[in-house]
């Protein structure tokens, strides 16, 4: 299936500009003449770009389709990683940023708003599998190309020849995009009907506890692990890496497990994982115990995005999915930046103990919030 293989394509494309960035990052502070502190002013501008972009797609996809969205979108990023092979300075590296973050944000909630409705548990895993293949791939590239004597802009330049056939790709088959979800109904209902359903701000509320729970510990585990728990710095980057690698490998295996068992019965079960993950981070024991729920953490999270994307018109209405969903990529941007930042502040203010307790914190509300999102709809709405 052609538009499947382009999907998968997608993701990956998704993945990899937030590869590159920490590879290249010391090199482009040098060339800038910034400070590596000025990192910020990108992943600030990327989070704005994300957050509007995304939300914007979910309330345009009705009426723009599909394929013309996501050719229009990648070609919005294309151009942003080009900009990054002649930008002179930081201000203009910000502007690339951000125009890459509206092409990404997009993609994004377009690729999520078809495959929810166009294919099954299993392809929705392992298409957000790929995503983190993707991630996977960046650092490779922009390490092969520094170490080549090359500049980073190089790295850029080779995502950009990616992006732009892709884009090519979605514009020859945007006709094809075509949803089971009757297009006619998304359109004739109004926004505002959305934002009255409390199950789409709940799901809101849940994406922005998700992502924040896997952006956290991702973030911070090297530094509790190595300050908090005198682990070696080379077993804490293992340890982080089988977090990681976790993640990768439950999509794959609940992508099988998702067809023979209920979604919500797999979700349910995963989310239930997650505290019992960030339980074992959270216990005053010995640092293998930490790193046993670190992985648990990171393999009962891998089902809960996609899985959470696949279900959204169950909890909101087909008539409302794509603006929901539209909502919740955009807010699972938000928390993946600023949650995890707060949680940086208090770690470096109470202690390194306090990531496995703020993490089981907000792996219950997760909980709390999916149960009451997940509660049936009144038949009139």
């Amino acid at each position: 299936m052609p538009l499947l293989a382009l999907a998968y394509f997608g993701f990956i494309s998704l993945g990899l500009p937030d590869g590159l960035l920490g590879v290249a990052w010391p090199s482009m502070a040098r060339d800038f003449g910034v400070p590596l502190d000025a990192l910020g002013f990108l992943t600030v501008a990327g989070m704005v770009g994300y957050f509007v972009s995304s939300v914007a797609a979910g309330f345009v996809l009705g009426r723009l389709g599909v394929g013309w969205l996501l050719a229009i979108s990648t070609v919005l990023a294309s151009l942003a990683l080009t900009g990054y092979l002649s930008v002179p300075a930081m201000v203009l590296a910000v502007g690339c940023a951000l125009l890459l973050s509206l092409g990404s944000g997009a993609i994004d909630s377009g690729l999520n708003a078809y495959a929810a409705s166009a294919f099954g548990p299993r392809h929705m895993n392992w298409l957000h599998a790929f995503f983190g293949l993707g991630v996977a791939i960046g650092p490779l590239i922009m390490t092969a190309v520094l170490e080549s004597g090359l500049s980073w802009r190089w790295g850029y330049g080779i995502v950009a020849i990616f992006q732009a056939g892709l884009a090519a790709a979605f514009a020859l088959t945007a006709r094809l995009w075509k949803r089971p979800v009757v297009e006619e109904s998304v359109e004739v209902t109004k926004a505002a009907h959305t934002l009255r359903i409390p199950a789409v701000w709940l799901g809101v509320g849940a994406f922005v506890c998700y992502v924040a729970i896997e952006v956290a510990a991702g973030l911070w585990a090297f530094t509790v692990l190595t300050q908090g728990r005198d682990m070696s710095p080379r077993s804490a980057g293992l340890i982080v890496s089988a977090y990681w690698g976790a993640l990768f490998v439950g999509r794959v295996i609940f992508g099988w497990v998702s067809e023979r068992i209920s979604s919500h019965r797999v979700l349910l079960g995963a989310l239930l994982g997650m505290a019992a993950g960030s339980v074992l981070i959270a216990l005053p024991a010995p640092a293998w115990v930490a790193c046993l729920g670190l992985v648990v953490l990171g393999f009962f999270a891998a089902p809960v995005f996609p899985l959470l994307i696949l279900t959204t018109a169950d909890r909101v209405g087909a008539a409302h999915a794509d603006r929901a969903i539209g909502m919740q990529v955009g807010a699972s941007g938000v928390g993946g930046a600023l949650i995890p930042a707060v949680v940086g502040v208090l770690l470096n203010r109470a202690g390194f103990g306090l990531l496995g307790p703020v993490l089981l914190a907000l792996s219950v509300l997760l909980v709390v919030l999916y149960l009451l999102a997940s509660r049936p709809r009144p038949a009139a709405g």
